[in-house]
């Protein structure tokens, strides 16, 4: 179902009519503030509903906070603030169990998982992103659940997301998800900081982030999370331009995925646009078209069918490019039939242009890609 359409349906199960589901998961649900160890049960509720979710059809991809504060433990740090030299090291030494504890919670379900780990230039610069992406796809097209965190290990104060909600966001986004969790330790977005003003009234569904929500937004966290209300909303901006709808909802609670599943009170951010439409204007109007490429006849009807540009239907290719730098491409009368992110610079489209993809393979290696523009990539235009 479209993601628009589904974002203004009441649904008793909030996640009915999404099939591709990004879930934030902050340091504060994942981790006891007092001991610093895991909170095992509630994990093992997550992951039984993350197993219901996926025999239901459905993807899920986890972005999982908790490494810093699970290092701090492991390391013997206090639990205050740390300098950045033991905040990296402690991201190092926690990132390693908390991928422990994820693969082993969902592999209790027979799920694999995956770790990525990201910083911010790998979704902000088309080549690293487009890698990314492709990356997450194929775990998620192989049945695993990736579980993806920032580099905390090497991040630094002034290159980071700063918080995972916008991280998830970014992530939501990349992959063209249907839906952002954000799971806080409230249950959605109120008219005032319910902690602050006992009369403020839950909001269960908002059309589009005006000033008037943003200024309900306030701050807060303990010292485990960077985030509040604010940066959810700062998230939302994010995942709904691109065509995600987003839900804020409490995941203090065992079970806080079954919830949603079943009734339990949230609020639903609607897209602005399908996640189709927002990757076709990135890619018409965002990005500057640095190369050409001119295709056969057989080439034309390939694309025509929502196929990926092989490079043996190319005839001649021109300009500047490298993997991610968009590109248009022509057809032999000169009329420029689609747009998309080449796969390949300029100098291996040159050489393997009118090559068949086995040759392409022999030249390069079994594992090269050889489409010249995937069609995840590409965008038609019309006659």
């Amino acid at each position: 179902m479209d993601a628009l359409m589904a974002a203004t349906e009441p649904q008793i199960n909030a996640l009915a009519p999404y099939k591709r589901l990004v879930v934030k998961i902050g340091s504060a649900l994942l981790v006891d503030t007092k001991t610093g160890k895991l909170r095992e049960p509630w994990l093992e509720s997550l992951a039984a509903s993350i197993a219901t979710l996926k025999a239901q059809g459905r993807e899920v991809v986890i972005v999982s906070s908790g490494a810093i504060a699970l290092g701090r433990r492991i390391l013997g740090l206090s639990a205050k603030s740390l300098p950045l030299e033991q905040s990296q090291a402690a991201a190092s030494a926690g990132q390693i169990a908390l991928s422990q504890a994820w693969a082993g919670h969902l592999g209790k379900h027979g799920i694999v998982t995956g770790q990525i780990l990201l910083t911010p230039n790998i979704t902000e610069e088309r080549r690293y992103f487009l890698n990314a992406r492709t990356t997450v796809n194929t775990l998620l097209s192989l049945g695993a659940v990736p579980i993806i965190n920032e580099n905390d290990s090497v991040a630094t104060l002034e290159i980071r997301y700063g918080d995972n909600d916008r991280l998830s966001a970014r992530v939501a986004s990349m992959i063209e998800a249907d839906l952002l969790v954000l799971l806080s330790d409230v249950d959605g977005l109120y008219t005032a900081p319910p902690a602050r003003d006992p009369l403020a009234k839950h909001i269960p569904f908002v059309a589009g982030i005006t000033p008037d929500i943003e200024a309900m937004a306030g701050g807060a966290a303990s010292h485990l999370s960077r985030g509040g209300m604010t940066t959810k909303i700062e998230a939302g901006k994010i995942a709904t331009h691109a065509g995600t709808a987003m839900i804020i909802a409490s995941g203090t609670g065992p079970d806080p995925l079954g919830t949603l599943m079943n009734g339990g009170i949230h609020t639903l951010f609607a897209p602005t646009a399908t996640t189709k439409a927002a990757r076709k204007r990135w890619i018409m109007g965002t990005l500057e078209v640095v190369g050409h490429i001119t295709i056969d006849d057989g080439a034309v009807r390939a694309l025509g069918t929502g196929r990926s540009l092989l490079p043996i239907g190319v005839v001649t290719v021109s300009g500047d490019f490298v993997p991610g730098d968009a590109v248009a491409i022509h057809d032999l009368s000169g009329r420029e039939i689609a747009r998309g992110l080449a796969g390949m610079d300029r100098e291996t489209a040159e050489l393997v242009k009118g090559k068949k993809s086995d040759a392409i393979k022999e030249m390069f290696g079994l594992n090269t890609r050889t489409e010249l523009v995937h069609r995840d990539n590409l965008v038609l235009l019309k006659a």
